[in-house]
């Protein structure tokens, strides 16, 4: 963030050596940088919080000052635990060959992705790798994992942005991407499954064009599909398994047939509604997170106008200066310049560290839309279900029917006789499909529960950490800035002297 604007030049300019010079406990980011070219690091001793401030709270995020996802993750700080550590830099522009479509070729980025691992599936301790990947494989990935992992609160990926390309600068636009695509595969990574995924692992460790194997869709198991599980679903069928699931569901909607199966989990059911309510939450905090943000930023930057404004007063009475009295004014007002300058860049990284530890909200607003998603693929299984049922329910319906009628006949009916049979024969199939989406429906229902305990857990240390983390930071930058403020009371004490 831009804390100071157009007037930041002079401020880095601004003497601020108060006493010996102390290192920058501020995190990574662009107000260190300037810090480190200035002499802003010499504005004041470390307060009493200050260990505490930066060395316990900021130890979930990464040394380029991205965040490392706790949600699911294993510390790798412990001895003999398994880690997985993912980074995406250097972007690097590509130029593909021409083709029928795009005479003349087409321009893309590629970043550069490089894994730290010691898991087995990535070949044990010491096992380091780097990849080229383009944010067309980061969205075939995100199919495949999406597909293969039902039930599961897969993290979401970023958007293609296509609409933000055009609006912003390129450079831009491509740091944006690659910072959101580095949170994106820690998510990934702190997965305690998706880490161990095939889908993934070949993302990171296979050289070259990624070719991602087609995972089954295992829908393509039922609706009467039994022989088409090991390929792609015939679009006929796939259209028709469409349309009898999309009748299912008007029919469910209007409430006039009971499904014959339906959820009777209620402990989900009242665990979804909460997390409903719980989202609305987060959504509403995470707007008050943005404008605390908003309005420290906007103190920091008054303060600094009001500090380089007294520069300038300070300037013209020194230049203008006849007699003692003006100078040691002046001297005093350059002393309260100099605190509202301390004061505005102490607001600056106070910003960046609110910002590191209110971005949990965010996170988390990310996973409630991945579980949004896992109780998708529940509705839908269970729906497939339901879709079955109540073919097999007609069918057996046809079936007597055609009995009762041949029954009249003497020496039965032949062709209804056949009609039975085949009936008969799709019975067969489509209970065998049922008992795929049976066992999917369950699959989807085991993982759902496994994230809803695994969610329980992470949220209260998660959430703990972020708010432990931002009291400490404010109660430590308040101190800061009061010990800033107190220098220049005891200073500019003689003229509460003068005054009584």
């Amino acid at each position: 963030m831009e804390y100071l604007h157009e007037s930041q030049d002079e401020m880095e300019s601004l003497p601020l050596d108060d006493g010996p010079s102390q290192p920058s406990v501020s995190g990574s980011g662009v107000m260190d940088r300037r810090s480190s070219e200035s002499t802003v690091n010499s504005i004041l001793d470390p307060p009493s919080y200050a260990d505490a401030i930066f060395m316990s709270f900021d130890s979930s995020y990464s040394g380029n000052g991205h965040r490392s996802p706790r949600f699911g993750s294993k510390s790798d700080s412990d001895g003999g635990s398994e880690f997985l550590k993912v980074w995406v830099s250097e972007p690097r522009k590509e130029h593909e060959l021409a083709n029928g479509l795009v005479p003349g070729g087409t321009t893309f980025y590629t970043y550069l992705i490089t894994t730290s691992t010691n898991m087995p599936e990535y070949g044990g301790p010491g096992s380091e790798f780097s990849v080229q990947r383009r944010f067309k494989d980061v969205v075939t990935l995100s199919d495949r994992l999406t597909k293969s992992y039902k039930g599961y609160f897969v993290p979401v990926r970023p958007d293609k942005g296509v609409v933000e390309s055009q609006m912003m600068q390129m450079e831009h636009f491509v740091e944006q991407r690659r910072v959101a695509l580095d949170r994106y595969l820690k998510r990934l990574t702190a997965h305690p499954v998706i880490r161990k995924s095939k889908e993934l692992r070949d993302f990171l460790v296979v050289q070259g064009r990624l070719q991602l194997a087609n995972s089954l869709d295992r829908s393509s198991e039922v609706m009467g599909q039994t022989e088409v599980a090991v390929q792609p679903p015939k679009a006929g069928r796939d259209l028709l398994r469409m349309f009898k699931e999309l009748r299912q569901s008007v029919v469910n909607d209007w409430g006039r047939v009971k499904p014959m199966v339906v959820e009777e989990d209620t402990d989900f059911l009242e665990k979804k509604e909460w997390l409903l309510e719980y989202e609305q939450h987060l959504s509403n905090l995470s707007v008050q997170a943005e404008s605390l943000v908003k309005a420290q930023q906007d103190i920091g930057d008054t303060m600094g106008d009001l500090g380089l404004t007294l520069v300038k007063l300070t300037k013209f009475e020194t230049e203008e200066a006849v007699l003692d009295s003006q100078r040691v004014r002046a001297t005093d007002m350059k002393n309260v310049a100099t605190a509202a300058v301390k004061a505005s860049r102490l607001y600056g990284e106070l910003n960046t560290q609110t910002v590191k530890h209110l971005d949990k909200l965010h996170d988390y607003l990310g996973i409630m839309l991945a579980a949004n998603i896992a109780f998708s693929d529940r509705s839908s299984a269970l729906l497939t279900v339901q879709t079955l049922s109540a073919e097999l329910a007609s069918l057996q319906s046809r079936i007597e029917q055609l009995e009762t009628a041949s029954s009249k006949i003497f020496g039965g009916d032949k062709s209804r006789m056949l009609k039975i049979e085949e009936l008969n024969k799709t019975v067969r199939v489509t209970e065998d499909a049922k008992s795929c989406a049976v066992r999917e429906y369950e699959r989807i229902k085991e993982n759902n529960k496994t994230e809803l305990e695994r969610l329980d857990i992470e949220r209260h240390n998660d959430f703990m950490g972020m708010v432990r983390g931002f009291v400490l930071n404010q109660a430590g930058y308040a101190e800061k800035m009061a010990n800033a403020w107190e220098e220049l009371a005891r200073e500019t004490s003689g003229y509460i002297k003068d005054g009584s």
